[in-house]
C-alpha cells in the first residue's frame, strides 16, 4: 500500500477554488479535477466557506514564521531518517551477499 503525503493549500489557494466554482460555470468535479484536487476536499471547502465565510481557513494562517520552519524541519527529518533506514537495511543486505 503506498504511503500518502497529506498535502496542504493555502487560503488564498482554497478561496480562489471556492470562487472559480462558483463563478467559472464549471461543475464541482471539473473545477477540482483542473486544479489537481479531489471533488471531495472542494465540496468540504465550500461548505467550511457557506458556514464561516472570511472567518474559514484561517487558522492555518496562525502559526508563526518561527512554527512553520519547525513543522516543515520536522518533516524533513522524518524523510530523511527513513531514507537512512532504507541504507542501513541495504548495506546489511549487501555486506552479507555471498561473494
Amino acid at each position: 500500500m503506498k504511503n500518502k503525503e497529506r498535502r496542504s493549500y493555502s487560503r488564498e489557494f482554497k478561496l480562489e477554488a471556492i470562487r472559480l466554482c462558483n463563478e467559472s460555470g464549471k461543475s464541482s468535479a471539473q473545477v477540482a479535477f483542473e486544479l489537481g484536487i479531489s471533488s471531495n476536499s472542494l465540496y468540504n471547502w465550500r461548505k467550511q466557506y457557506s458556514e464561516k465565510k472570511e472567518a474559514a481557513f484561517k487558522n492555518e494562517s496562525q502559526l508563526s514564521a518561527e512554527q512553520q520552519e519547525i513543522k516543515r524541519l520536522r518533516l524533513e527529518v522524518a524523510r530523511l531518517k527513513e531514507q537512512r533506514d532504507i541504507l542501513k537495511k541495504a548495506a546489511a543486505f549487501f555486506a552479507n551477499e555471498p561473494k
